[in-house]
C-alpha cells in the first residue's frame, strides 16, 4: 500500500515536506495500517530497520507474531490487544525486538495514533518506528554494570551508605542494614542515626556531616563511638565521610564508610599495628601500579633488534600513545634470525588493570610460542590457546585481537595472520593495499575459540615497501560530528607521505588523525617497517 503523499514529492515547505525531513533527520521511519487488512505500509526506512523489501516485509501486528522475539512477544499482544479494543488507548506504543531479513532481531520503538469509528472500533494505526539497538544495548551494560557494582557494595566487608542534606539515609548497602540490626537496605532508607543511636553519637555524627557539607572536606578515619539506646552494647567504628557533589557541582548531602574496630579498639597496639599496615599496602599497591606503568612505557621503547645485512636492514618505527596509565595495546617485534623478523601488534579488550594483566600474559606466552615464530598462523594458534586456557581456570570473559606478520629476507616472503584485528596496510609499487581484509582471510579475536585457525596470507617482498601495522584506536578517532577516522582515510594518509622518512610518515599519519578529531578516546599502537631494496 503507498500513500498519497509518495506519488509527487512534497515541496519542503509543505507540512509533508516538513515531516519527511523531520523523519529523515531523526532516523525514524512510518508505517500505516488498517485492520481489516493484511497488508501493511512501511516506509523505506523501516524497510532498512527490516532488512527485506516491499515484498519480504512481515506484517508482524497479524497473528501469530511470529516476527516478535518471543520475551516480547506477551507484552507486544498486550499492548496491541488493548489498542485494538473500543475502550483503548489512543496510542499504542511499545519497544520490542523484531526478526529481520539477515535472521538477526533488532530493538525497535514503535509507536502509533489509533484511528476509531463511532463505535470506537480501531480501524487504522498508523506512526513510527527507530532502530533503538544501541540504546538497548548500553541499557543492559548499564545495568550490568549497576549489578555488578551493587554485589560489590553489598558483600564488601565495610558499611557503606548516603545521606541527605538532612543526614537521613538515601542509600546503604547490606553491611549496613545488618549493623542498624535490620533485614534489608530498604527498612533503613529515610531513617536518621537518631532512629538507632543515642544522642551521644548521632549528635556529634550529625554536626560532622553539616560540617562536610559545608565546607567541602572530607573527615577521614575518624574513630566514632557508636552508643545505643537498646541492650546491644556500644561499638567502634572508623569512619570517614566525604562531601556527596553531582555533576553539576552541587551538594547533595554527604557518603561515608565506616568498618568495625571494636576490638581493635580495646588493643589500642592491634589498632596501630592495623593503621600502619593499611597505609604501607596502599603505598604497596601505588608503587606496584607505578611500576607496572614504567614497565609498560619501557616495552614500548624504539629499541628494535638488528634484521638484515650493514647498510641493508629492515628499518622500524613506532608510535605509542596509551590513554590512561595502563593500556591493553601493545606492540613487539621479534628477531626470529638475522635476516627474519616478526611483528605483533596487539589490542586487548578494555583497559586499566585488567587489560594490563592479559597484555602481561599474552607476553609471557609470545616467548614460549617462539618455536612457531615463522608460521604466523601457527604463532597466533598457539596463543590463542594459551590465553583461552587461562581464561578458563580464571572463569574470566576478555578477549584480544592480533595481527602478525613475518618478513622473510632470504626467502624475499611477507607471511601475515589476522586474529579479528584491522589488517595492516602495505606501501609498494602498487600503491596501498590491506592485508587480511576478506573476512575469510581473518580468524577470531584471541582467547575466545580455543582451537580456531588463522589463515596466512603471503606476499612478495617485491611488491611491499612499507608494512604499517596499527591498533583501531585510529579508525575509531571521531570529529565533532560523531564522524569516524577509519580505514579509508588511513589509506590516503599513508599514500599521502611514500616520499617522507618511515619516522616522518609515523608522525605525519599521527597529525593527520589528530587534525581530523579532538583526540583519542582509546590506545593508539602504530608500528612499521620499511623493506630494503
Amino acid at each position: 500500500m503507498k500513500p498519497p503523499s509518495e506519488s509527487s514529492p512534497a515541496h519542503p515547505a509543505s507540512d509533508a515536506g516538513r515531516l519527511e525531513l523531520a523523519l529523515r533527520a531523526s532516523n525514524e521511519g512510518i508505517w500505516d495500517w488498517h485492520t481489516d487488512k493484511r497488508e501493511i505500509y512501511y516506509s523505506r526506512r523501516i524497510l532498512e530497520f527490516l532488512e527485506c523489501g516491499d515484498n519480504r516485509a512481515p506484517n508482524f501486528f497479524l497473528s501469530p507474531h511470529e516476527s516478535v522475539h518471543d520475551d516480547d512477544r506477551e507484552e507486544f499482544v498486550a499492548a496491541l490487544g488493548n489498542a485494538l479494543d473500543p475502550g483503548g488507548p489512543e496510542l499504542f506504543a511499545i519497544d520490542c525486538r523484531i526478526h529481520t531479513g539477515s535472521d538477526d532481531w533488532r530493538w525497535l520503538r514503535i509507536r502509533g495514533t489509533v484511528v476509531r469509528d463511532r463505535t470506537g472500533a480501531a480501524t487504522r494505526i498508523a506512526g513510527s518506528m527507530i532502530d533503538i539497538s544501541r540504546r538497548k544495548a548500553a541499557e543492559a551494560q548499564i545495568e550490568e554494570e549497576r549489578h555488578r557494582l551493587k554485589m560489590l557494595i553489598d558483600h564488601v566487608p565495610l558499611q557503606i551508605y548516603f545521606k541527605d542534606t538532612d543526614s537521613r539515609f538515601v542509600l546503604v548497602n547490606q553491611q549496613m542494614a545488618e549493623w542498624n540490626g535490620k533485614c534489608a537496605p530498604e527498612e533503613v532508607v529515610g531513617k536518621h542515626d537518631r532512629d538507632f543511636f543515642a544522642y551521644a553519637h548521632w549528635k556529634e555524627a550529625f554536626d560532622d556531616e553539616q560540617y562536610v557539607m559545608k565546607t567541602g572536606k572530607a573527615i577521614t578515619g575518624k574513630l566514632e563511638h557508636e552508643t545505643r539506646d537498646d541492650e546491644t552494647g556500644d561499638t567502634y567504628v572508623l569512619t570517614s565521610k566525604f562531601p556527596w557533589i553531582d555533576r553539576k557541582g552541587q551538594i547533595c548531602g554527604s557518603f561515608g564508610v565506616s568498618s568495625d574496630v571494636t576490638e581493635l579498639v580495646k588493643a589500642q597496639q592491634q589498632v596501630a599495628e592495623f593503621a600502619e599496615e593499611l597505609a604501607r599496602r596502599n603505598q604497596s599497591y601505588e608503587e606496584e601500579v607505578q611500576l607496572a606503568r614504567e614497565i609498560q612505557q619501557a616495552l614500548a621503547s624504539s629499541q628494535f633488534p638488528r634484521i638484515g645485512a650493514t647498510g641493508n636492514r629492515l628499518k622500524f618505527g613506532a608510535r605509542y600513545l596509551p590513554i590512561s596509565g595502563l593500556a591493553g595495546d601493545f606492540f613487539e617485534v621479534v628477531r626470529i634470525n638475522e635476516r627474519t623478523a616478526g611483528l605483533l601488534i596487539c589490542d586487548v579488550m578494555g583497559h586499566g588493570v585488567r587489560s594490563a594483566l592479559i597484555v602481561a600474559m599474552l607476553r609471557g606466552l609470545l616467548e614460549k610460542q617462539r618455536h612457531d615464530a615463522t608460521q604466523p598462523g601457527a604463532y597466533l594458534k598457539g596463543l590463542n590457546q594459551g590465553l583461552s586456557s587461562i581464561l578458563k581456570r580464571a572463569d574470566a570473559t576478555m578477549f584480544a585481537t592480533a595481527f602478525y606478520a613475518v618478513i622473510d629476507l632470504e626467502a624475499g616472503e611477507l607471511r601475515c595472520a589476522c586474529a579479528g584485528h584491522p589488517g595492516a596496510l602495505v606501501l609498494g609499487p602498487g600503491g596501498v593495499q590491506q592485508l587480511a581484509a576478506q573476512r575469510d582471510q581473518r580468524g577470531p579475536g584471541l582467547g575466545i575459540i580455543p582451537k580456531a585457525d588463522f589463515p596466512i596470507q603471503k606476499l612478495s617482498l617485491k611488491e611491499v615497501d612499507r608494512l604499517i601495522l596499527f591498533t583501531d584506536g585510529i579508525l575509531e578517532a571521531e570529529n565533532e560530528e560523531g564522524e569516524a577516522f577509519l580505514d579509508k582515510r588511513l589509506v590516503e594518509a599513508v599514500g599521502e607521505r611514500r616520499e617522507e622518512s618511515l619516522e616522518q610518515m609515523l608522525d605525519g599519519v599521527v597529525a593527520t588523525v589528530l587534525s581530523f578529531s579532538e583526540g583519542f578516546d582509546d590506545d593508539v599502537c602504530l608500528l612499521a617497517t620499511e623493506i630494503p631494496k
